[in-house]
């Protein structure tokens, strides 16, 4: 079954989500049965995981900006007053592939960042959010009843419980 949603934002965006209710073989296709519920379990995942990240991006594309541009803006604002350097950045990414390097230095260009020498130490750089980075943010939580659309078919216990789940799975 699929069920199109559509959410009017303003007169240049109009964002629509398709809101699939099928099994994950049914979604991907597959003809035969997996080999057991761990290889459908980690198969679903995956595919829930891109199905998220590209919903997400197209929330976040109205904003000019990238999942991985807004993990780095949502950061900074939790260390907020406080700078951070680039490997602190790095080791709370939510993707730890992302070049952080590259990501600090087009948020920069966008003046959501800054990039400061550290008084203490020359070598050291420090990251911090700037004002625009921080209000940029304030809109789109504005918006966050968009993206928990996105699992309006379960319910809060049941998000708690794929929550718990998660975390339990890795361990």
């Amino acid at each position: 079954m699929l069920i199109v949603a559509t959410k009017f934002v303003d007169t240049n965006i109009t964002l629509t989500f398709a809101l699939v209710m099928a099994s994950i073989e049914e979604e991907i296709k597959q003809q035969k049965k997996f080999a057991n519920e761990y290889e459908k379990a980690i198969v679903n995942i995956l595919f829930t995981s891109g199905w998220l990240y590209n919903a997400n991006a197209t929330l976040l594309k109205r904003y000019d900006i990238t999942p991985e541009q807004y993990n780095v803006l949502r950061i900074l604002r939790g260390a907020s007053p406080s700078p951070l350097m680039l490997g602190d950045i790095s080791s709370r990414m939510l993707d730890k592939a992302s070049n952080a390097t590259r990501l600090v230095e087009k948020l920069r260009l966008k003046t959501l960042v800054e990039r400061e020498l550290c008084p203490n130490n020359r070598r050291q750089v420090d990251i911090v959010i700037t004002k625009k980075g921080l209000s940029l943010l304030a809109k789109i939580d504005k918006e966050e009843n968009l993206r928990n659309n996105l699992l309006k078919n379960i319910t809060k216990a049941e998000a708690a419980e794929l929550n718990r789940l998660l975390d339990k799975a890795r361990g």
